[in-house]
């Protein structure tokens, strides 16, 4: 199949994105024909002045809609595109100048309904948003699974950088209400319909991700109340290793209870944790901030999660 892209962007109250990631696209080194549709989702800092200087440099098309987030606002600009396969971006990824190239190189090697790819943190980044990247994707916190080579099995594209096939989204009607987890939700019913997924590995994005821990801490709690929920629409994807970080908060808890007691065992043990992600964040970026603050952003990371499933698991949650 000869594919055509359509790169979907959905924004809210974000232009300064916007502007970093179409500055980006338009230094592709591609020379096919692509368009991107920014589906402006009830923003009241709205991206048009931002969008109107790009539209010299790209094939662009601009939505303004009701805010209904950003599942729905992915949906209408697959409704709206001209192409036969569908890239969704966040607003706060900037791709490198290879990128589309590898996306159609990925997928000229192996034509599958769905992609996805991996994130990394740009070296403009600011060290809290290096460390934010380092926990969402070290093996030592997620267990590479978002996007490592050594963690691809039967891949589950994330949303911030997304493929998707037009036959496949007319299929499965793509994103679901879910606030939460809409894009594995999506990956669960791509895979009931007999579609394959892959990672492409080198079509990776820079990802800003949050810039404060209490925004990292929301991010990640919402994806914590998502788990549960998808278990329970998917049964046969529950994994026990869902509840790992939920555990390790209460552990922790557990152990500097101990420790008020004198019994300080336990609590070494996540010493000695913190101690690896500290070196394994030094020796990956190189910075001495970083590497402290990946001790804080882990440490949010499990106790976001894990907050967020214990509740989503014993409080019913909306499904759909």
């Amino acid at each position: 199949m000869k594919v055509s892209f359509s790169i979907i962007i959905p924004v809210y109250n974000r232009p300064n994105e916007i502007d970093e990631l179409l500055e980006s696209l338009t230094k592709q080194d591609f020379s096919d024909d692509f368009e991107v549709l920014i589906i402006e989702d009830g923003s009241t800092q709205k991206s048009d002045l931002i969008v109107e200087n790009y539209k010299s440099k790209l094939n662009l098309n601009y939505f303004f809609k009701e805010n209904k987030g950003a599942g729905a606002s992915r949906n209408f600009g697959m409704q709206n595109a001209s192409g036969n396969y569908f890239i969704i971006l966040d607003s706060d990824v900037i791709v490198p100048k290879q990128y589309l190239f590898e996306v159609k190189n990925g997928l000229e090697k192996k034509c599958t309904a769905a992609f996805g790819g991996p994130d990394a943190a740009h070296s403009s980044f600011t060290p809290l948003q290096k460390a934010i990247n380092y926990s969402m994707t070290a093996v030592l916190t997620t267990g590479g699974i978002r996007g490592k080579k050594q963690a691809v099995g039967k891949f589950q594209p994330r949303s911030f950088n997304f493929g998707l096939s037009k036959v496949a989204f007319e299929k499965t009607q793509g994103f679901s209400r879910m606030k939460n987890g809409e894009d594995i939700d999506l990956t669960f019913r791509l895979w009931e319909n007999q579609f394959e997924t892959q990672l492409i590995e080198k079509a990776f994005v820079y990802h800003k991700r949050r810039s404060s821990i209490k925004q990292f801490f929301k991010q990640t709690y919402g994806f914590g109340t998502a788990r549960p929920i998808l278990n329970k629409k998917y049964p046969n994807t529950s994994k026990l290793t869902y509840w790992f970080p939920s555990l390790f908060i209460v552990g922790f808890d557990c152990s500097v209870v101990l420790a008020i007691f004198g019994f300080h065992q336990s609590f070494y043990v996540y010493g000695f944790y913190f101690l690896l992600i500290f070196l394994d964040s030094l020796f990956q970026n190189k910075n001495l901030q970083v590497a402290i603050l990946s001790i804080a952003t882990s440490f949010t990371q499990f106790l976001g999660y894990g907050l967020g499933f214990l509740e989503s698991q014993f409080i019913p949650k909306d499904t759909k």
